[in-house]
């Protein structure tokens, strides 16, 4: 994402949607705690603005309500989301760190007390 503004939707995009999302796929998906360590490390102001950008991205195409195949579809619904989010993880490995993963996880354990 080259553009400035493009950024700035996505960031918006994800932080009012985002945990709205994680938590009405909890348990639906196998991604949640990827998903959950890719928004901690997005909002990481030490990660590389453009791995940001590519999470950022991809975590707003997670939290449209209207995508290639609409969620609602049982057992294809989150397919292309999960391509997306496979890709943007894959990229972003590396800066993904144990950090990010260990409050996702706390995050996920929180959940499923509540």
């Amino acid at each position: 994402m080259s553009d400035a503004g493009g950024f700035a939707r996505n960031e918006a995009m994800v932080q009012q949607g985002f945990w709205r999302k994680a938590r009405r796929t909890l348990g639906r998906v196998p991604f949640t705690e990827e998903a959950v360590a890719s928004f901690y490390c997005a909002t990481d102001s030490a990660t590389p603005m453009a791995i940001r950008a590519t999470l950022l991205g991809a975590l707003a195409y997670f939290v449209l309500p209207i995508d290639a195949i609409p969620d609602l579809f049982l057992g294809l619904g989150f397919t292309d989301d999960a391509a997306v989010l496979l890709a943007a993880f894959t990229a972003a490995r590396t800066h993904i760190t144990e950090a990010h993963r260990e409050r996702a996880r706390a995050w996920l354990l929180k959940q499923k007390a509540a």
